[in-house]
């Protein structure tokens, strides 16, 4: 493996954990009253987008990053709409 796929993959794997204590705190306390809910439509879509272009390049560390992210918003936007 190249090292720039090794520094991409650990790039993704960094700001895709900067998602987790977010859906952790929303799952926690039952709340997501702070949560824009515009922003995390906006997010999974742009997310779904970086899947499209990671496969495109044949890029492990854009699709994975942009997959668990994706789950993590989309988990967000459940809560978001469970918890109105």
């Amino acid at each position: 493996m190249e090292l720039i796929e090794i520094i991409g993959l650990v790039a993704a794997t960094l700001t895709t954990t900067a998602f987790v204590p977010q859906v952790y705190k929303a799952l926690k306390h039952k709340s997501t009253a702070d949560v824009s809910l515009t922003m995390y439509i906006v997010l999974l879509a742009g997310l779904i987008l970086w899947v499209v272009y990671g496969v495109h390049h044949n890029s492990l560390a854009i699709i994975l990053a942009n997959v668990v992210t994706g789950g993590l918003a989309l988990a967000m936007l459940i809560l978001k709409l469970i918890h109105k």
